[in-house]
């Protein structure tokens, strides 16, 4: 990831989203933005104590975000998923992170968008 990419999405992004995703990847043309967000491998707080393994990513999910510029802003989101010893699949619970940490209301909102998705929701 170049430098230069970074910063651009450090602008444009849901502020505190590069707290939780690595940026993997910016496609750019004239009619719009591509970014490629992965979940960090960071287990959750609520399981801190138990020992996780991490078993990749669920399905990609496509959200749209503001437009810039005209040009329309999609973001490509990879959410983790760790197993504990039983077998259990763990994921980050975004509403739990949404009300127990200080982030923004445009980031929140963001979470829940995703949380809805990943649950079947929209």
């Amino acid at each position: 990831m170049q430098n230069q990419d970074y910063n651009l999405a450090t602008v444009v992004l849901p502020t505190g989203i590069l707290e939780f995703f690595d940026l993997s990847k910016i496609f750019q043309t004239d009619d719009f933005f591509h970014f490629y967000l992965e979940e960090k491998n960071n287990i959750p707080q609520e399981y801190i104590n138990q020992q996780l393994t991490s078993k990749g990513f669920f399905k990609e999910i496509k959200v749209q975000d503001f437009p810039i510029r005209g040009k329309a802003v999609f973001l490509f989101i990879r959410r983790r998923r760790w197993v504990d010893k039983q077998g259990i699949i763990i994921f980050r619970d975004w509403e739990l992170v949404a009300k127990g940490t200080r982030i923004t209301k445009e980031f929140a909102a963001f979470l829940k968008v995703v949380s809805r998705y990943e649950a079947g929701k929209l």
